[in-house]
């Protein structure tokens, strides 16, 4: 076997073996084989695609490559739940102390943002004194302990999709549903759930922009699941605008405490139960959706949910007075409003830009190396479809100093555009996928 032969083998559209897979990844992730033969197979990948078992083959050469998470001292089906990412996305924040609350373990790994995506960690640093690394052993004993912990994603796992994302990213191989699948679900199944529940965004603010794309994503990923023996549903939800009204770290924690208490917006609060009923489903608490919906509604009602929140973030170190006092965590010392120039309907909103934007204000990281302002962000006013009057709020910036760049507010203010007509909201959620059939939820 040599690299030559598999890159010309792919390039011509034949199947590649589990062990040819193996070959190459664990070759790379070595440094045996070179970084150009690695990019001439990426882009043969591109152009020739892979077949369902290559996919999984090459899910499973990634989680093979590094450390991987051993989750069966905790009693029961393990259910972790992964977005591919967007803006003001902190369903983590209130779905996984809610699902906990119904007696699903939660034991996950999350990320960090960049760019115009926010991430869980960044978001959970807002509260003072949470500690996001946690050892391996405490990991367990807290999810054995209250049911729930959430860990910063180690160097150890998947090292081969880390440096094989890295190639892609340089040499226009990262659009390939394959390889954005694979990449996906290896660090799923290395985290050593059970069973996965995917959120696949798509719309402006989305990776997936295109609904085509987003739908064939979910049911390569699902595939994958179903042939590694990882039971896996994926629910396809819009991003042609923020989440919720909230888009910056404390601003964000804010937004899910009001959630937890039964005040949150409407459509952060239905995704949360449409994904926290899939994750009842699949560990085996509730058998039907609408059971599993009655229970999570309840764990909110009764307090459960919000008490598990208090909890989790004692449990990690984190200061619980401020999930009861949310005055407390971190604010920004001005505020700048950003206003409707005339009357009319919200017609569309540039989620990317808004997201941009946030950074730009310091509540996201351009680069890796970059720090962050937990305090800054913005609070938007009015959703698509939304009337709107002149003169009425749009949107509320949250910001370090007296003035931001006026760069950043006429970029902000152009990605919300009014129509003289009224306008029908976009539909939240667009398709459930499972291991049996794609269902519309239009």
């Amino acid at each position: 076997m040599n690299a030559v032969e598999l890159i010309r083998k792919k390039r011509n559209g034949q199947t590649l073996s589990e062990e040819e897979i193996d070959f190459l990844i664990q070759g790379y992730t070595r440094g045996d084989i070179p970084d150009y033969q690695l990019a001439a197979w990426a882009m043969a990948v591109c152009f020739q695609g892979m077949s369902e078992q290559e996919t999984a083959d090459l899910t499973m050469a990634m989680v093979d490559s590094g450390e991987k998470i051993d989750l069966s001292a905790i009693k029961g089906i393990k259910v972790d739940k992964h977005s591919t990412g967007g803006v003001g996305d902190k369903t983590t924040l209130v779905l996984a102390p809610l699902v906990a609350a119904a007696g699903v373990p939660v034991a996950k790994m999350s990320g960090r943002g960049l760019g115009h995506t926010g991430g869980t960690i960044d978001k959970l640093e807002a509260i003072k004194g949470f500690k996001v690394e946690l050892s391996s052993e405490r990991f367990i004993r807290q999810v054995q302990e209250i049911g729930l912990a959430l860990n910063a994603q180690t160097v150890d796992l998947t090292p081969a999709d880390k440096k094989l994302y890295a190639l892609r990213d340089v040499t226009a191989t990262v659009d390939s549903i394959p390889l954005i699948a694979s990449s996906i679900m290896s660090k799923k199944i290395a985290t050593g759930s059970d069973a996965i529940v995917l959120d696949v965004k798509t719309g402006n603010g989305a990776f997936m922009k295109k609904e085509a794309d987003a739908l064939a994503l979910a049911q390569t990923m699902v595939s994958i699941g179903r042939l590694v023996q990882r039971n896996t549903v994926a629910v396809i939800s819009d991003m042609s605008q923020p989440l919720g009204c909230a888009v910056g770290n404390s601003l964000e924690v804010k937004e899910a405490i009001q959630t937890l208490q039964g005040q949150g917006p409407d459509d952060l609060t239905e995704l949360t139960l449409t994904l926290g009923a899939q994750m009842l489903l699949l560990s085996g608490i509730a058998s039907t959706e609408q059971s599993a919906r009655k229970q999570l509604l309840s764990c909110l009602r009764d307090g459960k949910a919000l008490a598990k929140l208090k909890q989790w973030v004692a449990s990690q170190g984190g200061d619980a007075g401020q999930i009861d006092q949310p005055e407390l965590l971190p604010a920004a010392p001005f505020r700048q409003v950003i206003t409707a120039e005339k009357s009319g309907w919200i017609r569309q909103i540039d989620t990317e830009e808004i997201g941009l934007g946030a950074m730009r204000l310091g509540a996201g990281r351009a680069t890796k190396e970059a720090s962050i302002d937990h305090a800054v962000g913005l609070i938007l006013h009015k959703k698509v479809g939304d009337s709107v009057k002149e003169g009425e709020n749009l949107l509320t910036l949250h910001l370090r100093h007296q003035e931001e760049d006026r760069e950043v507010i006429s970029r902000l203010q152009r990605a919300i555009q009014i129509s003289s007509e009224p306008v029908k909201p976009p539909t939240l959620l667009k398709y459930l996928v499972t291991q049996a059939e794609t269902i519309s939820f239009l």
